[in-house]
């Protein structure tokens, strides 16, 4: 007799089971499990259902009586196939988690697990740099493919903090759990009073409050705190500048502009570049410099500025 029901159920989440599954299986057929649903009748099991394991979808199509079956990938011929747990967005995350425990537990990869916090770090900034490529490439295979790239230098971090002395001890869920708790803070406007019925604010008024939320949970004294040191001089400078005309303290004088387009003052810049070298200079520790100097002296403006 053919299987009356295929309820696909997830591997990756085993105790869920949606609306559609949970009607599937109350019902008079006795209830058997697939290969690739026998973590879900595990749980349903522990849960006190009767749940039978059959090693394939022949032997259920076998057996006398009409059946309802927990299926993963396989699926029996002839069957009414039932959505039994449609996965949330993200749930491919888990087996992000899932490899790398797998990699770094015993008899998993040697490499991984002789991994630190310190011998990759130089893997993260490489990541970054290559999925910035992609995107001003603006090709979205390479994006994909770099954007993983960078995700599991995340998990790989979490991983080795997991296995840390307490004290240093996180896990990929404290990662989460503090990025969500930072976006929900810093959102108010969507997640607070104010993310009701009314004219939603402006980029500006958005930006302003982002400032302020963060200036009262990091209790942040000069814009050059919390900018990263170790990135390119240009952007480096670009942020503390942003920060102090934010701030209300002061920035360098501009220059006169002269470049009509970006790509015109790329040509410039490219043009003192050249001009630098010609004369055994370095652009880059030149321009660190300049800006290591106007960080001194946003500190100093901001220690002499009174606190709020």
């Amino acid at each position: 007799m053919p299987v009356a029901l295929a309820v696909t159920v997830s591997p990756r989440l085993p105790g869920l089971l949606g609306p559609a599954g949970w009607r599937a299986l109350t019902g008079e057929r006795p209830v058997v499990a697939l290969p690739g649903a026998a973590a879900t009748a595990a749980a349903l099991r522990a849960a006190g259902w009767a749940v039978t394991d059959l090693p394939g979808a022949a032997v259920a199509e076998a057996r006398p009586d009409a059946v309802v079956a927990l299926v993963g990938d396989e699926r029996p011929e002839g069957a009414e196939v039932v959505e039994g747990a449609p996965e949330p967005v993200g749930a491919g995350l888990l087996d992000v988690v899932a490899v790398m425990d797998r990699l770094r537990s015993p008899g998993g990869c040697p490499w991984d697990a002789e991994q630190t916090h310190s011998s990759l770090r130089g893997y993260l900034l490489e990541e970054a740099h290559e999925a910035y490529d992609a995107i001003v490439d603006d090709d979205p295979v390479a994006m994909r493919e770099e954007l993983g790239d960078v995700l599991l230098q995340v998990v790989f971090h979490a991983r080795v903090a997991a296995e840390a002395a307490p004290g240093r001890r996180f896990d990929v869920d404290d990662v989460a759990g503090e990025l969500v708790g930072k976006l929900v803070r810093r959102h108010p406007h969507v997640f607070g009073d104010a993310g009701g019925a009314g004219p939603r604010p402006d980029t500006a008024a958005v930006e302003a409050g982002w400032e302020e939320i963060k200036k009262a949970e990091k209790q942040r004294r000069s814009p050059t705190e919390g900018v990263s040191r170790s990135q390119p001089a240009a952007s480096w400078g670009a942020a503390l500048v942003r920060r102090a005309g934010r701030a209300g303290l002061p920035v360098p004088e501009p220059a006169d502009l002269a470049a009509r387009s970006p790509e015109e003052l790329g040509e410039r810049l490219l043009a003192v570049v050249s001009a630098a070298a010609g004369r055994g200079w370095d652009v880059e520790d030149a321009l660190r410099e300049a800006v290591r100097r106007y960080a001194g002296e946003l500190d100093a403006a901001a220690l002499e500025r009174p606190a709020d």
